[in-house]
């Protein structure tokens, strides 16, 4: 259900998405947004949610539709060599991101420009999906705080649940009945006032970061109605259980996020 009608210019492609998508999701889902009107109706500013099955950028571009908003995503630049899904995403404003190569400074750049043109940019600040064995967010990386830091912009962050039983975690085979309840909850924005105008060290971006994650953490606390791990997952520390034998200190590379990178902290107090 609209909650807020859509004020920004759109495209062909965001005629056509929605009219495939939104149904599907209808048809699949149930719906429960908390505190949505949080998300401004007008200018620039970044999403910052945790990150459960390949299916999440559906359900918060759905969550961000209804609030009136047009998501624009940090995409990996695969997907763009696809003739027909690339040109359709270039329609869609979509940003492409070569991962853990020097062309991705450029996905950063192009990032900041999207805020700084009043759009809002959705990062999944974990790089990946979780892989906490209980679905808890894990360590962030870098690419939310450094766009809000470069453009002083606001970070609102978004716990969510229940994608992960819609489309498990690198499964093909979604699970479409009976529909699955997905909630999300928008938070207040990140204070990050104190740390705009200083140097960017690497001590500021983490503190941005596990403030962002510490906020993001809490709201899935609150729709789960449970106590999140004292100490974030760290697959640097703990390995990728998804590659086996992978060496754990290259387990993921620190990059913009998903596909949008910081150093990781302990939850409740910095750890860099």
């Amino acid at each position: 259900m609209k909650v807020r009608k859509l004020q920004e210019p759109r495209g062909w492609a965001w005629y056509v998405g929605p009219a495939i998508i939104k149904p599907l999701l209808l048809a699949t889902t149930k719906q429960r947004w908390v505190d949505g009107e949080k998300l401004p109706a007008v200018g620039g500013f970044v999403v910052a949610m945790n990150h459960l099955s390949h299916v999440d950028p559906l359900t918060a571009a759905h969550l961000l539709y209804d609030h009136g908003r047009l998501p624009r995503y940090l995409a990996k630049a695969g997907l763009f060599s696809n003739k027909v899904l690339g040109y359709f995403l270039r329609a869609a404003g979509q940003i492409p991101v070569e991962r853990a190569t020097s062309n991705a400074a450029g996905a950063y750049v192009a990032a900041v420009q999207a805020v700084r043109d009043g759009n809002c940019v959705v990062v999944y600040p974990e790089g990946t999906i979780t892989r906490d064995p209980d679905g808890w967010p894990m360590v962030g990386k870098s690419g939310a705080a450094r766009i809000a830091l470069e453009t002083g912009c606001p970070v609102y962050p978004v716990g969510q649940w229940g994608a992960q039983e819609l489309l498990p975690a690198y499964s093909k085979r979604p699970h479409l009945m009976p529909r699955t309840s997905i909630a999300m909850k928008v938070g207040d924005p990140v204070d990050l006032s104190d740390l705009v105008d200083q140097p960017r060290s690497m001590e500021v971006v983490n503190e941005a970061t596990e403030r962002i994650m510490a906020a993001i953490t809490g709201l899935v606390e609150d729709i789960r109605g449970a106590e999140a791990p004292a100490t974030r997952y760290d697959m640097r520390i703990s390995g990728d259980p998804y590659r086996p034998g992978a060496p754990r200190s290259s387990a993921e590379p620190d990059g913009l996020g998903d596909p949008g990178g910081t150093e990781g902290s302990e939850r409740r107090g910095g750890q860099s």
